[in-house]
């Protein structure tokens, strides 16, 4: 069955295509769900001028896609990770944790949006890989560090003696 997508549709297409996929998927998923109208032919014609209508605001979309992509593969990404002493990260490095170090920058990208190369999480402190899908073809390669934040464990032993005067202060002062 010829369906027009409403919707991107993870492994079927993206909104405005048309596709064939079986007749039950069609009638019993995606008509129903609101996510795809079947193409009759007087479907295909509006589809058609709502496509001519729309190609210049996506052509506007793709240069703004192919500038991000530009300014993503120029970025110097540092992410912060709360680190042991032995260089392993407490938990992991994901998307989000990139997604916010990218916010951090100025460069918003939805975290959705970005993959890691080769690994899901990352556990150690070093230099990786992402791909962001920054429009439908356009996919941007960032190389990122992660490296170690502030509060980390070597630190948070030095802020503990720093503390440690801070507290015996009030004490004195009260036994005056």
């Amino acid at each position: 069955m010829e369906i027009i997508l409403k919707q991107d549709i993870k492994n079927v297409g993206y909104k405005d295509d048309v596709v064939k996929v079986k007749d039950g998927y069609a009638a019993n998923y995606l008509i129903p769900q609101g996510m795809a109208i079947m193409a009759t032919p007087t479907a295909k014609k509006i589809h058609a001028e709502n496509l001519r209508q729309r190609a210049h605001k996506e052509a506007k979309v793709r240069s703004d896609a192919e500038a991000l992509a530009a300014k993503l593969a120029k970025a110097a990404v540092k992410v912060p990770a709360k680190v042991s002493s032995k260089g392993k990260v407490f938990g992991s490095v994901g998307n989000i944790q990139l997604a916010e170090a990218l916010a951090a920058m100025g460069i918003e990208v939805d975290r959705k949006n970005i993959e890691i190369v080769g690994a899901d999480a990352i556990k150690a402190i070093g230099t990786y890989e992402a791909v962001v899908k920054c429009y439908k073809d356009i996919k941007a390669t960032v190389n990122f560090e992660v490296v170690p934040s502030e509060d980390s464990e070597p630190q948070e032993v030095e802020a503990k003696e720093a503390e440690a005067p801070a507290t015996e202060a009030p004490a004195e002062v009260a036994a005056e």
